[in-house]
């Protein structure tokens, strides 16, 4: 009984703290830009608000994606360079809201899923072309906060042969 009790506090202290960061979130002025990009939620929205602000201390797109560890590193040794690959460093909470927020939006944002489609279609796995879609959206997401624009979905145009 007494585990349940505390079991039930523990939930009911989660409730509260949601209900605290949905109200200071709604109050935030950057709030509405960012939830309306497909894949990004109330949480996701709180999370990257967190380690990005207003996006101005990131000069560059670039810049905000290597913090995040979104940016494609090359390995090089003496006179030996091998190919890029996905860093390992960043902001962990940052990558994997993106990583995430990536992946919610598949089926959401069609631009956003001819984007991976196009990344399988290039032989990628499906990781690696998810990383490559979250790398994409922080390029969206950095244009947005730096211009104050709501998300606009760029449907890629279809050309017909006559």
């Amino acid at each position: 009984p007494s585990l349940a009790r505390s079991l039930g506090a523990v939930h009911e202290q989660r409730r509260a703290l949601e209900a605290q960061i949905n109200t200071l979130l709604e109050a935030h002025p950057l709030s509405q830009v960012l939830t309306s990009m497909p894949g990004v939620g109330v949480r996701t929205a709180a999370v990257l608000l967190t380690p990005i602000g207003d996006g101005t201390n990131f000069p560059t797109a670039a810049h905000l994606a290597s913090y995040a560890g979104l940016a494609p590193t090359t390995k090089s040794s003496g006179t030996s360079i091998h190919g890029e690959h996905a860093p390992r460093g960043g902001n962990r909470q940052l990558k994997r809201a993106m990583f995430l927020s990536a992946f919610a939006c598949m089926n959401a944002d069609p631009a956003s899923r001819t984007y991976y489609d196009k990344q399988r279609a290039r032989g990628k796995t499906h990781t690696q072309a998810l990383l490559r879609l979250a790398r994409q959206r922080i390029s969206v997401l950095f244009a947005m906060l730096r211009d104050g624009t709501f998300y606009e979905s760029r449907t890629p145009a279809v050309t017909l042969v006559a």
